[in-house]
């Protein structure tokens, strides 16, 4: 069964910074893009970021140069760096797999992040 289990959420204040983490089992990790998507409070889901299996990044257009997208193929382990953090940051973010425009065939429960002073 396919899983994956984010962590590192919080509330933070803009300008601040996070690393969001997901931990993915039952299936082989490093054969995967995967990907971070978000969903912000009255909002549809919104893809952010994705990695290739060759580590290539790609990024949606609101948090480039912003966010860093990593993963450990050895810890089957997908990070998020989040900096500059901005109020409309505020949502609740995803990794998945086998996504596209946001929706995902496989999803961890979410880690909120919330952007406020």
């Amino acid at each position: 069964e396919v899983q994956l289990v984010e962590s590192g959420g919080g509330l933070v204040q803009p300008g601040g910074s996070l690393r969001l983490s997901c931990v993915a089992s039952g299936f082989t990790f490093s054969s995967y893009r995967i990907h971070w998507v978000r969903q912000a409070p009255g909002k549809g889901l919104e893809w952010v970021s994705s990695i290739s299996t060759r580590g290539t990044r790609y990024y949606a257009d609101s948090v480039l140069g912003r966010f860093i997208i990593s993963r450990d193929n050895a810890k089957n382990t997908l990070y998020l760096q989040m900096n500059s953090l901005k109020t409309e940051d505020t949502a609740m973010y995803y990794c998945g797999r086998d996504c596209s425009g946001g929706y995902c065939s496989h999803r961890g429960q979410g880690t909120q992040v919330t952007v406020s002073s």
